[in-house]
């Protein structure tokens, strides 16, 4: 077993095999890795001469410097790495000449038990519940994002890579190169790489990976995004994955393909039915239709988010399904047998990947164990249709602003359920705090409109 089969989500390493990895590759330092509730990624370096240490889960952590955790009195926790996530980062050996490895941690409270406040036990908690129902969830992102160049001083600009759009080449995509690298890094980490391209608006691009159970593709995420920013970076650019940086072209979004697997069979497979979907496939569509609005401050939970959902730049925001529409927020792709699912097309990459999964399963499951029918499938342009005629199909919209989705959110069963208490109350009170901070800011667009006027 090598270091690069991490992501097959099926063995984990065993720590002789940590051990003599870390010997034959001289190994220095080991990154124990997690993520706060708004899905930063966060590390503690340690030499790798303590690495029986970190295998015994006795690497200790301040809690109470991590957003959503816990507070100054109760503030010790420990790391509890998952060894199957044992991985060399093959980018800080051309950075600093000295290999780094990683182990992607649970955070663990000082009596043994899992800490609630923890993104990834938080997941880990809703697919045992899922596996309760004998479900367990595949998932597969395509995350978005833009690069950008950088001034004399290496700060990062809003001045596009290149002006390349959907599927160009070179030399129009200057992103060639950049997305190469990227994607053999990744392969390196173990990743299986589907297709890689240049996205519709200037300076976008996408790379997409191999679905995966849900954990899996959490980290996968995570992972995805600090490569994606370090390779990039090497090439003197700054990549983002922030959901509109630039007004007038498309933002970046990060569609979900999610199916539901019951006794090694897709679940959302029914040859002899309408669109060969099965009932749970329609209830689980019925289930998210009728609770994204309470947890669409999970899957799009910045300020910035809600510049992108807006119509006019292929970001969906009415609630609708269809077998093929890209205009409706639930599609169906056209492929059947083990690929049947549904994309869920209103998510953004400034997600927390762990948080937003643990929220369309919950959704999912809440329709089928309530048996909640989707509403008929709209397979017209929704974009162009008038307000009347939207309201005669009776088309919902997202809500349009953080501070909506977050007083939504407040009542929703659903996300509560989906995040646990403590992450709920963490979330919901991060979230109005960054809603109060961008409210009192006096913005350039402001100044631009009332300066003189006024």
């Amino acid at each position: 077993m090598t270091a690069s089969s991490m992501f097959s989500g099926k063995k984990s390493f065993s720590n002789e095999e940590i051990f003599k990895i870390i010997k034959s590759e001289n190994i220095e330092f080991i990154r124990l890795q997690f993520v706060d509730i708004n899905g930063q990624v966060k590390n503690m370096a340690i030499p790798s001469t303590q690495i029986e240490r970190i295998l015994n889960n006795e690497i200790m952590l301040d809690g109470s410097s991590i957003k959503g955790f816990r507070n100054i009195e109760t503030s010790d926790m420990y790391f509890y790495p998952d060894k199957s996530t044992f991985c060399i980062l093959p980018w800080r050996s051309k950075e600093c000449g000295s290999k780094v490895a990683r182990l992607i941690c649970d955070i663990y409270n000082t009596d043994g038990t899992p800490f609630e406040g923890c993104p990834r036990n938080n997941l880990k908690r809703v697919m045992a519940e899922a596996a309760k129902l004998g479900y367990s969830l595949n998932a597969g992102p395509e995350a978005e994002f833009f690069l950008f160049k950088r001034d004399a001083n290496g700060v990062a600009t809003t001045e596009t890579h290149d002006l390349a759009g959907y599927y160009d080449v070179g030399p129009e995509d200057l992103g060639e190169d950049v997305r190469a690298d990227i994607v053999k890094t990744l392969h390196q980490m173990g990743f299986e790489i589907e297709a890689s391209h240049h996205e519709v608006a200037r300076g976008q691009h996408e790379i997409d990976f191999k679905y995966a159970d849900a954990l899996t593709t959490a980290d996968n995420v995570v992972t995805f995004k600090v490569a994606v920013k370090a390779i990039a970076a090497q090439h003197d650019l700054h990549a983002t994955f922030m959901a509109k940086p630039i007004f007038g072209i498309n933002g970046s979004g990060m569609h979900i393909n999610m199916s539901l697997s019951k006794d090694g069979k897709n679940s959302f497979l029914d040859e002899s039915k309408p669109y060969q979907l099965s009932q749970e496939a329609l209830w689980s569509i019925g289930g998210i239709l009728k609770n994204v609005k309470g947890f669409t401050a999970i899957t799009n939970p910045t300020v910035n988010s809600y510049k992108r959902l807006v119509p006019g730049y292929e970001a969906p925001v009415y609630l609708a399904w269809s077998a093929a529409n890209r205009s409706a927020l639930v599609r169906v792709p056209a492929k059947r047998g083990k690929s049947t699912r549904f994309e869920l097309r209103s998510p953004d990459p400034t997600c927390n990947p762990y948080l937003a999964f643990a929220a369309v399963i919950t959704a999912a499951l809440e329709g089928i164990k309530n048996q909640i029918d989707p509403p008929a499938p709209v397979d017209a342009n929704i974009y162009q249709l008038s307000e009347r005629e939207r309201k005669r199909y009776k088309i919902d919209s997202l809500p349009g602003s953080l501070i909506e989705s977050v007083e939504l959110m407040e009542k929703s069963n659903v996300a509560r359920e989906a995040l646990g208490d403590h992450i709920f109350n963490e979330f919901i009170s991060a979230k109005r705090i960054e809603w109060d901070a961008f409210r009192v800011v006096v913005t350039p667009w402001e100044l631009e409109r009332y300066l003189d006027k006024y």
